[in-house]
């Protein structure tokens, strides 16, 4: 006979989620309408529960213990999948909710145009993206899985590489005709450059594989996303740093045009999917990964690799 199941009280569960989410007894004590007093009383009793502590509670802040940072995200995983099974239980939410984090340009510009195909082959799940150009924190956001550039250190994670990609200037034709024909990099610093300052770092890596270490570029105008750039060099008034699997459509239908074809370098960084390890095998979470890396293998026109 199985033994019997020895848990916390629901509802020191449900406060010590709220804390932890939002790092702060003030905000967890008005999400669940109840006193600080109430929620500081409710975090004691699972810490007396489980013999240990759970924050460090500071001035103005609260923080995870280590032990707290372990809890967390498996108490969470639990009152997600409670809340999934209880929807579709009672029929409100038939679908099965997948919350992808993924950068604008890539959505714009890959992902959205197969989403179609996904839900004819997959009714029952039910895709919601969420675009940030900043790092996917699963621990305090409901995120399933993040496409991201980079494999951050992080043993709490399951990682597929997507593909690697090359890094090379583009501009549009208009823009060739007003300024000239580019024959030299180091003519670069005469030129309005496009910089996506969260990747500014590619325009570094190009100069530098390229021995143009020594060329000060002109960064005429600064954006938040590679599809703002790209856009803007598209209208000739730039040139910007193409990557795979953004530019490649512009390129073949003479949008923009790449300026120094023998010049492309390797990206250092590669893409990857991240998920929660206890999530990688949750039922909506391989599909898509399974979809996901389908569709890269089959996509002939970017040469993702």
């Amino acid at each position: 006979m199985r033994s019997k199941i020895t848990l916390p009280s629901l509802k020191s569960l449900v406060t010590f989620e709220a804390v932890a989410r939002n790092l702060s007894f003030k905000a967890a004590a008005q999400e669940l309408h109840v006193s600080q007093s109430a929620v500081s009383h409710q975090i004691r009793n699972i810490e007396s529960f489980l013999g240990t502590k759970l924050f460090i509670r500071k001035s103005r802040s609260v923080e995870l213990t280590p032990q707290g940072k372990n809890y967390f995200p498996k108490i969470k995983y639990a009152f997600n999948s409670i809340s999934e099974a209880t929807n579709e239980t009672m029929g409100e939410f038939p679908n099965s909710v997948l919350t992808v984090q993924l950068y604008s340009t890539f959505a714009i510009r890959w992902m959205i145009p197969r989403l179609p195909e996904f839900k004819r082959v997959h009714p029952d799940i039910h895709i919601r993206l969420h675009t940030s150009q900043e790092n996917v924190d699963f621990d305090h956001q409901d995120i399933d899985v993040a496409i991201m550039i980079g494999k951050p250190n992080n043993s709490g994670l399951h990682y597929d590489h997507l593909f690697g990609g090359d890094l090379f200037p583009v501009c549009s034709p208009k823009y060739i005709e007003m300024t000239g024909a580019i024959g030299d990099p180091e003519d670069l610093d005469k030129h309005t450059i496009l910089q996506v300052y969260p990747s500014k770092n590619d325009w570094i890596v190009w100069l530098s594989s390229n021995g143009l270490s020594n060329v000060e570029l002109d960064y005429g105008l600064d954006f938040d996303s590679y599809e703002a750039s790209l856009i803007t060099a598209g209208q000739g008034m730039g040139i910007a740093m193409g990557q795979q699997p953004y530019v490649n459509e512009d390129i073949q239908s003479g949008v923009l045009v790449e300026i120094f074809p023998n010049l492309r370098v390797k990206n250092p960084d590669s893409w990857y999917l991240a998920c929660l390890k206890q999530k990688s095998e949750d039922y909506k979470v391989k599909v898509f990964r399974g979809w996901l890396m389908s569709e890269i293998h089959n996509d002939n026109n970017h040469n993702l690799e």
